[in-house]
């Protein structure tokens, strides 16, 4: 694939993850395996509550293709089928979930040195639409989105953002919701392997004047060991501990604390990840 302006997606996506990715106040246990035939092997146990669920997973590359597979305790089967290549600069994605046909949907990707466009369709009766296109380069980046209802010939959503990365930093705006939402974020990262940086994310709902501004950060406080954290102004307080307890298996520690009620039980959630 070229090195272009990336997916749509991918807009706000540093500080997304930087403010999201791994915390949780559920008990989560993941152990993942390698055959010796290339198949990778995810069996996943969570606690969320009372409620106890779980998932297999099962992963396998051949060439330009990837196989992907999992079953869970809901009898859920989910399959998605990747092609990469098939048509210069494409990738192909095929989804399906059984008995949830519905979820169905098929999604064309295509990269361009200076754009990218997405399609995707929903493979059911009522099929929908989605489209993404991005154009810029990999510093600076402007994309739209789209959805359309095939069946009701109404637009389900659209969005646009911007996004501008320079070595250190990293800042977007989306403007989504069709209007009624505008999100703005900024990553600075503080060392050159980018794994310790300060974020900070403002979002207002037009409709209702809701204003949302969050404050974050990683640190790195050796190799095997990060420690996260953030903040809102309505007094949400996460925090994260993570660490290689042997190389590549994670042991993960996090809570989340409302300050504004101080006399309710805090969240605390624990996620082991052990993949060889």
């Amino acid at each position: 694939m070229s090195k272009g302006p990336g997916l749509f997606v991918d807009i706000g996506k540093k500080a997304k993850d930087l403010l999201t990715k791994d915390y949780t106040s559920d008990q989560k246990f993941t152990v993942s395996t390698y055959t010796g035939a290339g198949v990778a092997l995810t069996s996943t146990a969570l606690k969320k509550g009372g409620l106890s669920t779980g998932d297999i997973a099962a992963l396998y590359k051949f060439k330009n293709t990837q196989f992907d597979v999992k079953v869970d305790t809901d009898s859920n089967i989910s399959t998605t089928f990747t092609f990469t290549e098939i048509l210069p600069s494409t990738k192909t994605i095929a989804s399906f979930k059984v008995p949830d046909y519905n979820s169905s949907k098929l999604e064309v990707q295509y990269f361009h040195h200076h754009a990218t466009f997405t399609t995707t369709f929903g493979l059911n009766q009522t099929p929908g639409v989605d489209v993404t296109a991005t154009i810029g380069t990999p510093a600076i980046a402007f994309g739209a989105e789209a959805g359309y209802n095939t069946t009701s010939g109404k637009f389900t959503k659209y969005t646009a953002g911007i996004s501008v990365t320079k070595p250190d930093s990293c800042a977007s705006i989306i403007l989504g919701d069709k209007g009624d939402s505008i999100k703005a974020s900024y990553v600075h990262y503080l060392d050159q392997q980018k794994k310790s940086a300060a974020v900070g994310e403002i979002s207002r709902r037009f409709s209702t004047n809701d204003n949302t501004f969050t404050v974050g950060g990683a640190y790195a406080v050796d190799h095997l060991t990060l420690i996260k954290a953030k903040l809102n102004n309505h007094g949400r307080l996460g925090a994260l501990l993570q660490h290689e307890v042997v190389p590549k298996s994670l042991l993960t520690i996090s809570g989340e604390l409302d300050t504004k009620a101080l006399e309710k039980s805090p969240r605390f959630g624990l996620a082991i990840a052990l993949k060889p």
